[in-house]
């Protein structure tokens, strides 16, 4: 199976459950609730930041947990290891994800100040809206697979809910989508609008570093450049920030380390210190 056919078959999913979701509650009674919903932290940037993700199951590995693993304990390390925010799947079929476990890592990160990200194959602004009613702070929009107009309606509902949206990328055709879309995003300090380039290759699936290179040079000026897949260790981040990534999204090796928030800490600081070293050679 191709990345194309496999958004495309996500996107039909996410329809269906959008079809179910609105015959139990209304879009406006679901906007009542999202807005009677109390704030959720604020992002906060600095100078090289990591989204650290609850991902249960990947479609390429696997279960990526076994079954003692307590998402509890992993949202802590996370946050104490320093994350700027926690990207939760919400995807049921092939990451095993759900709206509770969005909801329960909101409740868990609230104390540390950190907020959540809703990650899935988002088609329709009601999903926004359930993402705000489960106290996320953000989510992520998959560019390449909708159009404009579908974007600037997530976008859209998204300012409306106050929340931070990362619009991720697989093309520099992509990235040139999100650069005219940018005006019609998040633009308050505490909802920005962040750019990801995902490094899959859409036609094999199969990750490639080299991709953050070759589309470098594309990233839009103006919004935070965050790196997805592939990132394994501080070469590779140290990399990625003389490329101009500001920001990674790390996923399946903190899922798989025995001290994920180490790990945390480790990259942000690995980031951090080739910023730094950039500064002073300028």
């Amino acid at each position: 199976m191709t990345g194309s056919s496999f958004l495309n078959r996500m996107a039909r999913a996410s329809r269906e459950r959008v079809r179910l979701a609105r015959a139990q509650e209304s879009e406006a009674a679901l906007q009542t609730r999202a807005m009677a919903t109390a704030d959720p932290p604020i992002l906060q940037l600095g100078e090289f930041d990591l989204i650290a993700e609850l991902k249960l199951r990947s479609p390429a590995a696997g279960s990526l947990v076994d079954p003692h693993f307590d998402r509890h304990s992993q949202l802590d390390a996370y946050a104490n290891g320093g994350a700027a925010a926690i990207s939760v799947l919400t995807e049921p079929d092939e990451f095993k994800g759900s709206l509770a476990h969005l909801q329960e890592a909101a409740a868990v990160l609230a104390p540390h100040g950190i907020p959540v990200m809703r990650k899935d194959f988002l088609i329709d602004a009601y999903q926004v809206l359930e993402a705000k009613a489960a106290g996320a702070g953000g989510i992520l929009v998959i560019v390449t697979m909708l159009t404009d107009a579908e974007v600037q309606a997530l976008l859209a509902c998204a300012r409306e809910c106050g929340l931070f949206v990362l619009l991720e990328a697989f093309t520099a055709e992509d990235l040139a989508r999100i650069a005219a879309l940018a005006g019609v995003g998040p633009a308050a300090a505490d909802a920005p609008l962040l750019c990801g380039v995902n490094c899959r290759d859409l036609k094999s699936l199969a990750v490639d570093f080299d991709r953050f290179a070759a589309l470098a040079a594309y990233l839009p000026e103006g919004l935070t450049a965050v790196a997805e897949s592939g990132v394994q260790g501080v070469d590779q981040i140290r990399a990625l920030v003389l490329l101009g990534y500001r920001a990674v999204l790390v996923g399946s090796i903190l899922m798989q380390s025995a001290e994920p928030g180490q790990a945390v800490a480790r990259l942000i600081a690995a980031g951090t210190e080739r910023r730094a070293e950039m500064r002073a050679c300028s």
